[in-house]
């Protein structure tokens, strides 16, 4: 018997763990051609651990656990192997696409600042969105390209845009459980306190701009992946969309959320409009 077994049950734990974390997010990976899916399944695996360690293993050592997991993580890439089926199907992938360290150091220093920070001046916010999200997209984005560095350096930008929307929609979204449970306030300068409707449409302004920019390079994706992606942008600029109708006091009191029914139904629109974005024209 040959590790081909291991590897395809790797494979299949990074993707039940999406399946069991995040409907919507592996709404998209699910709408990925074959050649990219089982890839971006493992780097959400993988980086989902990491956030697990730092907001829900309480009671337990995280700091040490991180560190561990950090150097496992590693230590796996080189080796091309891993005992942990989580860690050994991220450095297939890792391996296979070249995410490398310039991207993964930068994600655990994130997840360590979640150890300690509780709140953000507007340098060490910029620098939590890029290491918390804006790498994660460069690492499915370094999947999408196939090694070829040239693609990879022109969508670089719109990617980190996309990411860092995707992670402030979050933070609009877990504003309660970020501040109740964890003690975080991640956007510089707002007391929540005192949040107002000014300040949520402050940082939804911003966030529309992440957006509009990002989409300028979903069109030019390959077309195998162009569609997933798309989907999340969608189902996130949806929820942006339903934040922005809430009141400030809503967002505070309660988790905004897209139905599942909902959901569906922005799949199938996905679908039809990824057909009219050939060319580029604005669909959105």
């Amino acid at each position: 018997m040959s590790i081909a077994l291991f590897d395809q049950t790797a494979k299949a734990m990074s993707k039940r763990l999406a399946l069991n974390y995040s409907t919507s997010f592996s709404l998209g990976i699910r709408l990925l051609s074959n050649d990219y899916r089982w890839a971006v399944f493992a780097v959400y695996g993988f980086v989902r651990v990491a956030d697990e360690i730092v907001d829900t293993f309480h009671g337990y050592d995280k700091k040490r656990l991180l560190a561990d997991f950090q150097v496992q993580t590693y230590q796996a890439i080189e080796d091309g192997i891993s005992t942990n089926p989580v860690l050994h199907a991220f450095q297939l992938a890792a391996n296979q696409f070249g995410i490398g360290k310039d991207l993964i150091e930068p994600f655990f220093q994130s997840m360590e600042a979640d150890l300690y920070a509780t709140s953000h001046n507007e340098s060490s916010y910029n620098e939590y969105i890029y290491g918390s999200a804006e790498v994660v997209g460069l690492m499915c984005l370094r999947i999408f390209c196939k090694g070829d560095q040239s693609l990879y350096d022109a969508l670089l930008p719109y990617a980190r845009s996309l990411g860092a929307a995707f992670q402030k929609v979050n933070f609009l979204r877990d504003i309660r459980s970020d501040v109740d449970e964890r003690g975080r306030v991640y956007f510089p300068g707002v007391d929540f306190s005192r949040f107002t409707d000014q300040d949520k449409m402050a940082i939804i302004q911003d966030v529309k701009k992440d957006f509009d920019h990002a989409y300028e390079g979903i069109v030019k994706l390959p077309v195998g992946c162009r569609l997933g992606v798309y989907t999340a942008y969608i189902y996130y600029l949806k929820l942006l969309e339903k934040i922005q109708r809430s009141t400030a006091m809503e967002i505070l009191e309660s988790r905004i959320r897209i139905p599942n029914s909902q959901k569906l139904y922005l799949l199938a629109e996905s679908v039809i409009r990824d057909k009219m974005m050939h060319g580029g024209s604005r669909v959105a």
